[in-house]
């Protein structure tokens, strides 16, 4: 529990603190609900007008959220603000999808409840303008019939049923539209369609500006009612509920008088609506800016490297960009890590060719042309960016684990690059002493595009005297092991026969257990950070191995997971 609290305590604090505003705002508004002044109300529609109003107050709250975590300038902003902070602090703000994705569940967790609440008090109300006319409900639902304005009941006719008054109220109307929207962005962002098409989850995803407007305009309609101030001191329920026959016929009962709620979402999410207005014209500004393309290289392992060049471009290790490529697409941005150092006088990216749109921009760039290709050929690009990650927080820890899986290598290529500029200039700031590199490839291709840049570093190590700073460790995982028995013979030479470093390819999975308790042995009293760009299962399988082996004992060794999210 120790080990846990140290990785995850801070993490579970804001999601306690939470759920606890989430909890406090749903009893708090499902009591006020039960006040004296919604008392006729209640005669209505029951229970269930607490049950349609407490969701809605907890949907205002997570709707003024849900923008913020996907403001990615904003939050780029506090990560620069936040490096003299806790190192806890700044992992706060790499689990931003993360903490999306709870919002938005919580979202569609508070719609359910209010659409059913909300079915039966129109069913309830449709039932009070059928009922007998000796009923305090059919009395009430009567009030109003001349001015039409301080009614009860928004049912105004017996002969017209629940589902037309529905679609033909704003509240109906701009509720429908919103849900619709929100049963459409949520399903489109499942795994599984978000990383086979893309493209349905970025369009369909838009659909938030029609589920905000709704949002806001939701409440217009004034749908739930209850009495006005002035006509609980000359009605109070207590005493006139039971002399409803004599309403208006005794001084002390007069016939009560209603007024609907004013619409209070625009309140909570008018200032996130604004920022996030703000985000989108900078993000739009920055990629109106010119991009010029001075290199195209196309890698035998379907990976495209673009290398690109911006006028006051400035970028961190381990950032991203969005690309947009208007010849391929005018709509579709897509994020990409940058795989150069701050140092260079250049940024690049390396696009592995998985889809539609890569495959466009493969073609584009002439990815299957053999001749030079002229500059003036390329394709027009624009670039939003960089933003900030995890990975930025490398050169805050003594040692580190860096972990790639297949091209999500692409992080630790910027931070190697950064640490190879450094050690050449003989930069004595460097604060990483130790790094252990895993890479975990299905085939053996995959590796060509990287190891170049290992076997610099690792001559540029040795040339300094400094050979154990870079300790790693290449895993083929798609051999099987008749394939790899061919390659024993080779073990003999000097460097390996696949990558051509002088560390041998290994074959199959990393043995986790045994990889943790042996650096953990090698740095006691260390906090080592451990960064991945991978898959979840390895995310769960790493921040798992990272809790365990962290000691207790604020004197022992920590390890500190972060994991790369776009």
């Amino acid at each position: 529990m120790g080990n846990w609290v140290v990785n995850e305590g801070l993490s579970i604090l804001v999601i306690l603190v939470w759920l606890g505003i989430n909890i406090f705002l749903f009893v708090y508004y499902y009591i006020v609900y039960l006040d004296e002044r919604f008392y006729y109300t209640r005669v209505l529609v029951g229970d269930a007008l607490s049950w349609a109003r407490a969701p809605a107050a907890c949907l205002n709250f997570n709707c003024m959220l849900i923008l913020l975590p996907v403001c990615r300038n904003l939050l780029s902003f506090l990560r620069g603000s936040c490096q003299c902070c806790s190192r806890n602090i700044t992992r706060q703000l790499d689990r931003n999808i993360t903490f999306h994705k709870l919002v938005a569940y919580m979202i569609a967790f508070h719609t359910a409840i209010h659409i059913i609440a909300h079915l039966f008090n129109f069913e309830r109300f449709m039932d009070a303008q059928l009922e007998q006319n000796e009923t305090i409900a059919y009395v009430l639902s009567q009030i109003g019939n001349g001015d039409n304005r301080l009614y009860l009941n928004p049912i105004r006719t017996n002969e017209t049923n629940p589902t037309f008054v529905a679609f033909t109220t704003i509240a109906g109307l701009s509720g429908v539209a919103s849900t619709l929207a929100l049963i459409l962005i949520i399903t489109s962002s499942m795994e599984v369609i978000r990383r086979s098409y893309f493209e349905v989850f970025w369009f369909t995803h838009h659909l938030f500006v029609i589920f905000f407007i709704g949002l806001v305009i939701h409440g217009v309609g004034e749908i739930v009612r209850g009495q006005t101030a002035s006509s609980v001191l000359t009605n109070k329920p207590s005493n006139c509920a039971a002399q409803y026959k004599d309403w208006g016929k005794v001084p002390d009962c007069p016939i009560p008088q209603f007024t609907g709620n004013p619409p209070m979402t625009w309140k909570w999410v008018i200032g996130p609506m604004v920022l996030y207005v703000f985000e989108r014209l900078v993000r739009f500004w920055r990629s109106k800016q010119k991009v010029v393309i001075t290199k195209v290289v196309t890698h035998p392992s379907k990976t495209l490297e673009l290398q690109m060049k911006k006028k006051g471009f400035k970028m961190e290790v381990g950032q991203y960009v969005n690309l947009q490529c208007p010849s391929v697409s005018q709509l579709e941005w897509h994020p990409f890590t940058l795989t150069s150092a701050p140092e260079e006088d250049h940024f690049s990216v390396h696009i592995r060719i998985v889809g539609d749109w890569t495959q466009q921009l493969f073609e584009a760039c002439g990815g299957e042309k053999k001749e030079f290709q002229e500059a003036w050929k390329l394709p027009k690009m624009a670039v939003d960016g960089p933003f900030g990650t995890a990975s930025e927080d490398v050169f805050r820890y003594e040692v580190v684990m860096l972990v790639g899986a297949g091209i999500g290598v692409t992080p630790f290529a910027s931070v190697l690059k950064s640490v190879w500029y450094r050690y050449f200039n003989n930069d004595t700031g460097l604060i990483p002493k130790k790094i252990y590199f895993y890479w975990l490839c299905r085939e053996t291709n995959a590796f060509e595009w990287f190891a170049d840049l290992l076997q610099s570093l690792e001559t540029q190590m040795l040339e300094k005297g400094n050979a154990d700073f870079l300790s790693y460790r290449i895993y083929l995982t798609g051999w099987d092991e008749a394939q790899a028995a061919h390659f024993t013979v080779h073990h003999e030479e000097e460097n390996d026969p696949i990558t051509g470093l002088k560390q041998k390819t290994l074959y199959g999975r990393p043995n986790w257990e045994n990889e943790f308790k042996t650096i953990a042995g090698n740095h006691p009293g260390a906090r080592i950070g451990v960064f991945l760009c991978g898959p979840e299962v390895l995310a769960k399988s790493l921040s798992k191995q990272s809790i365990n082996h962290s000691d207790a004992d604020p004197r022992g060794v920590h390890f500190i997971f972060n994991k790369e999210n776009f």
